[in-house]
């Protein structure tokens, strides 16, 4: 896989925003991909050196149309919390 295609989006939540100030970025990925796949995909992509990656897996929740009351569900999701070397930074929430 491609590393665009294993790191889908950065994951914007008041808890990823805390751990910013660990060096610690959550990150959405493929949920095919697996820890060793996403560290190759981080260090390319931003240059930086990877510590640890830890993945967990979301089950999607359960929705209702106002509406019409259906029943739906959001997708699952499969996120990643990558811990980087001391001095490595990735810039993507400054402006």
């Amino acid at each position: 896989m491609d590393a665009r295609d294993v790191i889908l989006r950065p994951v914007v939540s008041e808890k990823s925003y805390a751990l910013l100030d660990e060096n610690v970025y959550t990150f959405q990925i493929d949920r095919r991909a697996n820890k060793i796949e996403v560290r190759q995909a981080v260090e390319e992509l931003f240059g930086v050196r990877v510590v640890k990656v830890t993945t967990l897996n979301r089950k999607g929740k359960r929705t209702r149309n106002r509406r019409t009351g259906a029943v739906g569900r959001r997708p699952d999701t499969k996120r990643a919390v990558v811990s980087l070397a001391e001095g490595d930074r990735i810039d993507l929430f400054e402006s």
